[in-house]
């Protein structure tokens, strides 16, 4: 492996990829004003340019409430550039890896494997599936990894917010029935620079394609993740605040989210021989990291 092409290189999962990538290659790492999937038709001349052998998408619109009232914009971001980098990745015989989502369940009842129906229940998800569809469409050799509940030390995510909040409100309301598992960033990262190290070391033919389940193991509630955050973190702060547990009723969103988007990740650890920490393990090693202040 050669050339590996990076988009989204300034998100909280790209900015974890460019530094796990390294070993595997030159790295092209790209921002939205290098690499903007707004505008789908820019792409294929990147693509052109880099010849990589390796494109890992790390770019998409990911602000679920907001893709309620900006569908249009989500679907040219997660279903019509991801569309053409799978038709370039096919032109050149190279891998496509892309990011999907846990939100393309109903989550009406969890663990989902990769062969269970899908059911978006917001407009994000139906892009993010939309986005599935057409690499498979497009018959490039691709690694597609359905993920949940990402947080990070940089960005806008869950982990960041209660940092905030705790910094500003003697009280957090935080919804308490919907569950899933956390998943560090920089876990998505290295899990997929282990994956293509396998892919290139020839271990794993083109009919290795498809769509893969990544996440921690074991599985928590927004409540409960918030309450390892705020324990986790005391030393950060002067005082703590106090966490009550809600209803997904007592904090209406625009977008409705799955009540269990639980992942059955067994096809990733049987096939890649890869195993993944434990949602509690993995936070507490982010919490320790310096990023974290």
């Amino acid at each position: 492996m050669n050339t590996v092409l990076l988009l989204g290189r300034t998100g909280q999962v790209g900015w974890e990829l460019e530094r796990s990538l390294q070993p595997l290659g030159r790295v092209v790492a790209c921002a939205r004003s290098e690499a903007d999937l707004s505008r789908p038709e820019t792409l294929r001349a990147l693509v052109e340019r880099v010849r990589p052998d390796v494109i890992v998408n790390a770019a998409a619109y990911t602000a679920v409430d907001a893709a309620e009232q900006e569908e249009d914009l989500a679907y040219r971001i997660n279903a019509d550039g991801p569309a053409v980098l799978a038709e370039a990745a096919r032109e050149l015989n190279a891998w496509l890896v892309h990011y999907s989502t846990d939100y393309v369940f109903d989550g009406t009842r969890g663990p989902y494997s990769e062969t269970d129906a899908t059911r978006p229940l917001n407009a994000y998800g139906r892009t993010k599936r939309a986005g599935e569809e057409a690499i498979a469409a497009a018959g490039c050799k691709h690694v597609i990894l359905r993920t949940s509940w990402v947080y990070g030390a940089r960005g806008k995510n869950f982990l960041n917010t209660m940092l905030r909040l705790a910094r500003e409100q003697e009280v957090l309301r935080v919804v308490d029935d919907q569950i899933g598992a956390p998943t560090w960033s920089r876990t998505i990262a290295d899990v997929t620079a282990a994956i293509l190290t396998r892919l290139d070391e020839r271990r794993f033919s083109p009919d290795m394609s498809g769509i893969y389940h990544l996440a921690s193991q074991g599985e928590t509630s927004w409540y409960g993740f918030a309450r390892l955050i705020i324990e986790e973190t005391r030393s950060l702060r002067e005082s703590s605040p106090r966490i009550e547990a809600i209803s997904t009723e007592a904090y209406p969103l625009p977008a409705q989210r799955p009540r269990d988007s639980r992942l059955d990740c067994r096809k990733l650890t049987e096939i890649f021989r890869l195993t993944f920490p434990t949602w509690q393990d993995a936070a507490r090693l982010c919490f320790k990291d310096s990023l974290v202040k």
